[in-house]
């Protein structure tokens, strides 16, 4: 019995869940969302149940809106370090839901480092 894609992304998406819980000590979560035309990223406080800070290639102040490529999640991935630094957050875990660490989003986590995020 072969695995669908699906199937890959949710076990995937539940091991990176999983194990982020149980080393959560108060610390924030930066959540990303990819989409065929968009990449999404928040920082979420699970405790409170809140979302402190977002960006996104659809907003159009970014200069990317709609675009979905490694240049856009690197301008996003900068805007929420910007905006992270702006709430006084400087550390978080970095939940890639199920989507594999390589291109968009070791784009988005790199430019958020170098914007000053610690994960």
């Amino acid at each position: 019995m072969a695995n669908t894609k699906r199937d890959l992304f949710l076990k995937r998406r539940l091991r990176v869940r999983n194990k982020l819980k149980s080393m959560a000590a108060g610390r924030v979560r930066l959540s990303v969302h990819r989409s065929n035309k968009n990449i999404l990223v928040q920082i979420i406080d699970d405790a409170a149940g809140v979302t402190l800070a977002a960006a996104s290639s659809l907003e159009k102040d970014l200069g990317i809106f709609g675009k979905n490529n490694a240049e856009a999640a690197a301008k996003v991935g900068a805007a929420i370090a910007e905006r992270a630094r702006a709430k006084g957050i400087e550390e978080c875990f970095f939940d890639r839901g199920g989507f594999l660490y390589h291109g968009k989003i070791k784009a988005l986590a790199d430019a958020a480092r170098e914007g000053g995020l610690k994960f």
